[in-house]
């Protein structure tokens, strides 16, 4: 299994003025189930407590071949506050 490519992830969220710890839901594709252990892994490295809600499905195929997908969500601070 590959790791979560975070600084991309991060830099996505930065410029949209949020973060990682601003991540409220997670929709996660796997190409084999039977990654759900090394995956949760690496999820629970990226995100702390209490981790956003997730939804994880196992996917028939996904772009280039890859193991895993994420998609998420996260708020971001209204202005002026």
């Amino acid at each position: 299994m590959v790791p979560i490519r975070r600084p991309s992830s991060e830099a996505i969220l930065q410029a949209a003025g949020s973060s990682l710890a601003d991540v409220v839901k997670c929709n996660v594709y796997l190409r084999d189930i039977n990654d759900f252990a090394a995956m949760n892994e690496v999820y629970e490295g990226v995100f702390t407590a209490p981790f956003p809600a997730r939804t994880t499905i196992q996917a028939g195929a996904l772009p280039g071949g890859i193991a895993v997908e994420i998609e998420c969500i996260a708020k971001i601070a209204k202005k002026g506050k």
